[in-house]
C-alpha cells in the first residue's frame, strides 16, 4: 500500500511539476530579459522590492484559507462544496476591500515606499494581489478534486501570458517605436521602462482570473457563519505562520533599501542579490511542485495505518532529490551564470547558501504535517515567528556591514532553526521514524562531492565540466544502487521489458 501511495504522490508531483517547475522555469527566463534590457541593477532592484511586498500581502490576503479548505473539505467530505463556497466568500470579500484601498490610497502608499513618481505601481499591484488571493481558492479546489492537469494548464497559461507581454513591452515595442513610433504612440511610452513589468502582470492576472470563473461557479454559495468560524479558527494561526514564513523569504528584499544609506547603491545591490537569488529558484520550483501534491496527500492518507511510513519515505526522497538538484546547480554554475548579465556575477557566491536555505525550507514543510494533522497549527506559527526574529535581527544588524551576503546567511540560519524546532517538537507530539541514517549518508556524500569539485580544477572549462559530471554520476549511481533501482522507474521498466 505504501508503495502505491508513493507512486501516486510521485505521479501527481510530476504533473504539478509541469506547472510549477516548467512554469517557474519559463518565468525564470525573464531574469536574463530584465538584467539585459532594464537600464541597470537598480531597476531590477525596484522590481524585486515591490514583488517582495506583493508576496507578503498575498499571504495576508489568503490568511491560511487554502489549508483550512483542505482540512474541512476532507473532514466533512459530504459538504465539501459548501466549505468551498464559504471560503470563496470570505477571501473574495477581503480581497475586494484591499483592492479598493490600494487604488484610493495609491499616492500616500507610494510616497512611503519610495515610489512617489509612480503611484500607479501601487494601484496595479494592489489589484493583482487581490485577484491572485481570490484565485488561490479555485486553484486549491482543483488540487482537492485531483485535477492536476487542469491546474497545470491554468498555471502555464498564467506564465505564458506574463512572458508574452513582458517580451512585447520590453523588446518588441522598443523596436517598433524606433522604426514606426506613430503606430504604437497611443499606448506605448518609451520612457516608462520598468513600469511595463507591472502592466504585464496585471494582464496576466486578469486572463487567469477569467479562466478560473467556471471553477468558481461550482461552489455552493450558501453562507454558513458557524462553519466559516470553524475554518477561520483553524486557519488564522496559519496566517501568523504564513506571514512569518513569507517574511523569512522576502523581508530582506523589503527592508534592504532602508538598511544602506545610499538609496541608489541600495537598489543596485538589491538588484544583484535578487537576480542571483533567482538562479537558486530551481530548488524552490521542485519544493513547490512537491508541496502541491504533498499537502492534499497528507490529509487524505492520515487514517491509513501505513501513513507514517509513507511520510518518512516522502521525506527521504525529497531530501535525496533536493541534494541532487544542489549538486547539479553548483557543478554547472559556470554555464548557469550566463543567464545573468556579467554586471550581476559578483553575487553568484550566495547561490550555495541560498540552495541549502531552500532545502531546509522544504524539510520544514515536510515536517509541518504533524501540527496540521493534530490541529495544533499554532506550533507552526511559533516556529515561523522564531525564524522571523532571526530574519529581522540578522538583516538589521549585518546588512549595513556585509550587504547581501548577510541576507543570504541569515536566510540559511532562519530555515535551519525552524527545521530543527519542528523536528524535535514533532517527535514529541507525533513521532515518525524518519530514516536519518540514509538521509545523513546522502547529505555527507553530496557535501563531499561538492568539496572535491573545489580542489579538482584545471585551466580547461570543458575538462572541469567533465570532472563535475563524473562526480554527479557518483551520487546518481549511489542512489540507484541503494534506494532507486532502475527497475522501479516506470519508463525504464517498460524499456527493460521490451528488451527482454
Amino acid at each position: 500500500m505504501a508503495k502505491n501511495q508513493m507512486q501516486n504522490l510521485a505521479k501527481e508531483t510530476a504533473i504539478y511539476g509541469v506547472s510549477s517547475i516548467l512554469g517557474k522555469f519559463l518565468n525564470w527566463l525573464l531574469v536574463p530579459l530584465y538584467t539585459y534590457v532594464l537600464t541597470g541593477s537598480a531597476d531590477y532592484g525596484a522590481v524585486a522590492n515591490l514583488y517582495a511586498w506583493t508576496a507578503l500581502l498575498l499571504v495576508i490576503l489568503t490568511y491560511g484559507m487554502e489549508t483550512g479548505f483542505f482540512r474541512f473539505a476532507n473532514k466533512h467530505i459530504e459538504i465539501a462544496d459548501k466549505v468551498y463556497g464559504n471560503t470563496l466568500i470570505s477571501v473574495g470579500t477581503t480581497s475586494l476591500i484591499f483592492a479598493l484601498l490600494c487604488v484610493v490610497f495609491a499616492q500616500p502608499i507610494a510616497n512611503v515606499l519610495g515610489y512617489a513618481d509612480h503611484p500607479e505601481y501601487i494601484a496595479m499591484l494592489g489589484v493583482v494581489v487581490a485577484m491572485d488571493a481570490f484565485g488561490s481558492i479555485p486553484f486549491a479546489y482543483l488540487r482537492f478534486s485531483s485535477r492536476p492537469i487542469k491546474f497545470a494548464a491554468l498555471k502555464l497559461l498564467m506564465i505564458f501570458t506574463n512572458i508574452i507581454f513582458n517580451i512585447f513591452f520590453l523588446v518588441l515595442c522598443p523596436i517598433i517605436h524606433e522604426k514606426a513610433p506613430e503606430s504604437i504612440a497611443w499606448f506605448y511610452n518609451p520612457n516608462y521602462g520598468v513600469g511595463y513589468v507591472f502592466v504585464a502582470n496585471v494582464i496576466q492576472t486578469v486572463v487567469v482570473t477569467l479562466a478560473l470563473l467556471p471553477e468558481v461557479f461550482k461552489a455552493k454559495f450558501e453562507f454558513d457563519f458557524p462553519l466559516l468560524k470553524q475554518i477561520l479558527r483553524y486557519s488564522l494561526p496559519l496566517l501568523i505562520l504564513g506571514i512569518a514564513g513569507i517574511m523569512n523569504q522576502t523581508l530582506d528584499k523589503i527592508i534592504f533599501p532602508f538598511l544602506i544609506e545610499d538609496p541608489v547603491l541600495a537598489k543596485s545591490e538589491l538588484g544583484i542579490y535578487s537576480a542571483c537569488f533567482k538562479i537558486s529558484m530551481v530548488m524552490m520550483m521542485f519544493t513547490q511542485a512537491f508541496r502541491y501534491a504533498y499537502e492534499p496527500f497528507i490529509f487524505a492518507q492520515y487514517k491509513d495505518k501505513n501513513s507514517k511510513a509513507a511520510y518518512a519515505d516522502a521525506m527521504k526522497f525529497f531530501i535525496i532529490f533536493s541534494l541532487l538538484i544542489f549538486l547539479g546547480m553548483m557543478f554547472y554554475l559556470d554555464i548557469f551564470k550566463y543567464v545573468l548579465h556579467s554586471d550581476y556575477w559578483a553575487g553568484l557566491r550566495i547561490i550555495p547558501i541560498v540552495l541549502f536555505s531552500y532545502i531546509f525550507q522544504g524539510v520544514f514543510f515536510n515536517l509541518s504535517l504533524w501540527y496540521k494533522l493534530i490541529d495544533k497549527t499554532m506550533y507552526g506559527a511559533w516556529f515561523a515567528l522564531a525564524g522571523a526574529v532571526i530574519t529581522i535581527a540578522g538583516n538589521i544588524i549585518f546588512v549595513p556591514i556585509f550587504s547581501y551576503m548577510a541576507s543570504a546567511w541569515v536566510s540559511f540560519a532562519c530555515f535551519f532553526v525552524m527545521m530543527l524546532l519542528s523536528y524535535f517538537y514533532g517527535q514529541k507530539h507525533m513521532p515518525i521514524q524518519y530514516d536519518l541514517k540514509s538521509i545523513g549518508s546522502y547529505t555527507a556524500l553530496a557535501l563531499a562531492l561538492y568539496a572535491i569539485s573545489f580542489f579538482v580544477k584545471t585551466p580547461f572549462v570543458a575538462l572541469n565540466l567533465t570532472i563535475k559530471t563524473l562526480l554527479l554520476a557518483i551520487f546518481v549511481i549511489y542512489l540507484v544502487k541503494k534506494d532507486l533501482p532502475l527497475s522501479s522507474i516506470p519508463v525504464v521498466r517498460k524499456f527493460m521489458k521490451k528488451r527482454d
